[in-house]
């Protein structure tokens, strides 16, 4: 749950540079990239369990 507060003030922190900076491109990338570290994390996990079925 720790790491979910974390990681809504560091959102919250790019989302605050993106606006007092204009750096509106800033925001798509890091929009991928939370996309991205998702897919790792639950493709890792799936798997071991995909090899079972083998």
């Amino acid at each position: 749950m720790r790491f979910l507060k974390h990681l809504g003030r560091l959102l919250k922190e790019f989302l605050g540079f993106a606006w007092h900076n204009k750096a509106w491109w800033i925001i798509p990338i890091v929009l991928v990239l939370l996309l991205l570290a998702l897919l790792i994390t639950t493709t890792q996990t799936a798997a071991p369990f995909i090899y079972t079925l083998f």
